[in-house]
């Protein structure tokens, strides 16, 4: 699982020449929204030069959509040994996934990479997205785990997030549903777009864990460190974890099943959340 997803504009070779000493879990080079029409062909070209030099960190490619005359020569010029795969923005349907995976394959076997190697993140950032997230969840082997588009989102319905982005919590809700009942890693929020507001990071990326996503899309460095601070279990949670699973195990052996610790009952749900925690710990 991956907490931080950090989006690199493909064209500024200041960024990219940084890129080495980011400790962003997931590195998304960007070749859609923040590179202008005139830089797409030279943005190609530093991404990939990029890609071949970074085998450290696991490396993205935000290509522009299938319906741009862009996103076949994007998949022709980034594929390189070290990319693990392509961020797939306005994804509406399974059709959507099924073309791309195709064209993937193709540019495997052009290129000699291992067949199914490069995934797929699917960006839901439209209403159809939405309505359609299970059948797209489910088209291909090869997506990773979703991410939400929650800017796109709001200016495809017309509506801004609400107070506390309640306006957003039935389409985050429908990712996090449908990406368990298809048995994938859970999906990636959207970007906070002040990268300067710290606490208004940290309310959404707490609400994020909550709803059950796996990590947040980021425009800025600086939103590093507080994404992984609240990814990230706290030393207060491991303890309870390692409490819960040591008196659990206690009470098992004694032929007993559930049991109170600290005022609290503790039966087996309980036990698998603390083991998880722990997972998360370890990773």
């Amino acid at each position: 699982m991956y907490r931080s997803w950090l989006f690199v504009p493909g064209n500024q070779e200041k960024n990219l020449n940084k890129v080495k000493d980011l400790q962003a879990d997931v590195i998304i080079y960007d070749l859609e929204d923040a590179v202008p029409v005139n830089e797409k062909v030279i943005a190609r070209q530093k991404v990939k030069e990029a890609i071949c030099k970074i085998s450290h960190q696991v490396n993205f490619v935000r290509v522009n959509d299938l319906t741009t005359p862009y996103f076949i020569e994007d998949l022709d010029g980034i594929i390189a040994e070290n990319l693990s795969g392509i961020v797939l923005p306005k994804v509406n349907n399974q059709h959507d996934i099924i073309i791309a995976a195709y064209l993937l394959g193709q540019m495997e076997e052009k290129y000699g990479l291992e067949q199914g190697s490069l995934a797929i993140v699917p960006l839901i950032e439209t209403a159809s997205g939405i309505q359609n997230v299970q059948e797209i969840v489910c088209a291909s082997n090869r997506i990773l785990c979703l991410c939400f588009g929650a800017e796109d989102f709001m200016l495809d319905l017309h509506i801004d997030a609400g107070e506390m982005g309640e306006n957003l919590m039935y389409a985050r809700t429908q990712l996090v549903i449908a990406s368990k009942a298809a048995g994938k890693e859970p999906p990636v929020d959207s970007v906070f777009v002040d990268f300067k507001d710290e606490a208004g990071l940290e309310k959404e990326t707490e609400r994020a864990k909550c709803a059950g996503f796996q990590g947040k899309l980021l425009i800025h460095p600086k939103q590093i460190a507080p994404v992984h601070h609240a990814f990230s279990p706290t030393r207060e949670q491991v303890k309870e974890a390692e409490k819960i699973i040591a008196l659990y195990g206690e009470s098992l052996k004694n032929g007993k099943g559930a049991l109170e610790i600290d005022g609290k009952m503790i039966d087996a749900p309980v036990v698998e959340r603390a083991r998880k925690v722990l997972s998360h710990a370890d990773m």
